[in-house]
């Protein structure tokens, strides 16, 4: 067998979607979010999609590295805005799979208001949203998924803000496709993203990964694999759950699955249609 050959069969097949030149990337041992990207690296090699067609947007976060390491075409917007710069692609050129990838901190809390309005428009893009408790690149601050009683740099004391559940704000603004996975369920976060490229409009997964540095230390929750043997134990799968049950509670039970797939025309046939009724022949539909 030739050098060459056994280059190619050595070769890691990840290294088709990743900039090879920035890894080792800069996730703390222990940390969930290399793990997603894995998953999601592997939906789009078993979706067959054309990479040229495929943009990621993060925002800032340790979640916000993911858009440096994927290579696609890629945008790290501020924090908060990586939903409405994700709109913009998607509104320029409608035929781009547009992907958001980024934190809880960077999704639901510095840029809440972006998210409930693209899902309330149905905006055709994918949402999807690393969950680790707490704003971890900045020093573990309470955020808005931050467990009640959870002890966090802001709340050294115990957080006693009523924390968001992610996939009930997610239905409830009108997202098409909303499930929760951990990084545990490394397959299952595949097939999810994998049904999501199927659908249209606001499609939402969030993915509950480990701080193991910040959020477990402050709370003497052990290392990696104690968290990981955590999402075993107290996760349980339950398909199509009413999203008001849902919530999390501190070292509580974990409901992942898939909730809510259903059809909805998304944002820009919706316009199309309404123009076209409106103006009739004159209207040029747009994106078509």
């Amino acid at each position: 067998m030739s050098k060459d050959v056994k280059a190619q069969e050595a070769k890691n097949p990840m290294e088709d979607f990743l900039r090879m030149d920035r890894i080792p990337h800069i996730w703390c041992s222990g940390c969930g979010i290399g793990v997603v990207v894995t998953s999601f690296v592997d939906a789009l090699r078993k979706s067959e999609i054309d990479l040229n067609k495929v943009a990621i947007v993060s925002g800032i976060g340790c979640t916000g590295r993911v858009a440096g390491y994927v290579k696609l075409d890629s945008f790290h917007s501020t924090h908060g805005r990586a939903i409405p710069f994700a709109t913009g692609l998607k509104l320029g050129n409608p035929e781009m799979q547009v992907v958001v990838f980024s934190g809880d901190g960077d999704i639901a809390g510095i840029g809440g208001n972006h998210f409930v309005h693209a899902a309330r428009r149905n905006m055709d893009i994918l949402v999807i949203c690393v969950n680790n408790f707490n704003y971890a690149m900045t020093g573990g601050q309470v955020a808005a998924t931050s467990p009640i009683n959870a002890n966090l740099s802001t709340a050294p004391y115990g957080n006693f803000e009523y924390p968001f559940s992610l996939p009930y704000l997610a239905d409830a603004c009108g997202a098409t496709y909303v499930a929760r996975w951990t990084c545990l369920h490394i397959r299952r976060v595949t097939m999810s993203i994998q049904e999501a490229f199927q659908k249209k409009g606001f499609r939402f997964i969030e993915v509950i990964a480990p701080c193991v540095t910040l959020y477990a230390r402050r709370n003497r929750l052990g290392d990696g694999l104690n968290l990981l043997k955590y999402y075993h134990d107290n996760s349980e799968i339950r398909h199509g759950a009413d999203t008001r049950t849902l919530d999390i509670g501190y070292q509580g039970k974990m409901i992942v699955g898939k909730f809510v797939d259903r059809e909805k025309p998304p944002f820009l046939e919706c316009m199309n249609t309404h123009m076209k009724k409106a103006l009739g022949d004159k209207y040029v539909p747009y994106g078509e």
